[in-house]
C-alpha cells in the first residue's frame, strides 16, 4: 500500500523514491544545513514531504544539471529552498511565489492554503484545478455566511 503524499518517509523510503543510496542522504545532511529530517529514538530519520521535495531539487541540480555541492550550496543561500524545490519539480519559481505572496499579503488563511495547494507538486494540474474550484466555492459560501451573520 502506498503512503499518502503528506506522510513522513523513513530514510529507506525517501532513498527509494529519489533513487539514491541512504548514505548519500546522510552525507547531504552534513553538506546542506537546510536538510533537517525529524529524528526519533535511536536517530531514526523521518523526512517530511517538503524535505523529500527539497532533496529531489538538490538531486536534480547535482545529477541532472551538473552543479557541484558548493554550487548547490550557493543556490540555496542566494535563492532559498523554495527555489530548489521548484527547480526539482520542473516548475519555474515565478509560477509559485506570486500566488503565495499575494495570498499572504491579503491575510486570508484559506486563500493562502489555496495558493499553496495550487503550487503543490503532489497533484496533477487537473486535480489541482478541480480542488481550487471547490475551495473557491467554499470561500464564497463562507463570505455569504459572514455577510448573513453581520446583518
Amino acid at each position: 500500500m502506498d503512503k499518502s503524499p503528506d506522510a513522513f518517509r523513513t530514510i529507506s523510503e525517501a532513498a527509494e523514491e529519489l533513487d539514491l543510496p541512504q548514505h548519500v542522504l546522510r552525507f547531504w545532511e552534513t553538506r546542506f544545513s537546510v536538510i533537517k529530517p525529524l529524528k526519533r529514538g535511536g536517530g531514526r530519520r523521518y523526512y517530511r514531504p517538503e524535505d523529500v521535495m527539497l532533496l529531489r531539487g538538490i538531486r536534480h541540480l547535482l545529477y541532472d544539471q551538473g552543479f557541484t555541492i558548493k554550487g548547490v550550496q550557493r543556490i540555496l543561500k542566494d535563492q532559498g529552498p523554495r527555489y530548489v524545490i521548484a527547480v526539482g519539480e520542473g516548475r519555474p519559481l515565478e509560477e509559485i511565489l506570486p500566488l503565495i505572496e499575494q495570498a499572504e499579503a491579503v491575510g486570508d488563511e484559506a486563500e493562502v492554503e489555496e495558493a499553496q495547494m495550487l503550487a503543490s507538486p503532489a497533484l496533477d494540474a487537473d486535480s489541482r484545478e478541480k480542488l481550487a474550484d471547490v475551495l473557491r466555492e467554499l470561500l464564497e459560501c463562507k463570505r455569504i455566511l459572514e455577510r448573513a451573520r453581520d446583518t
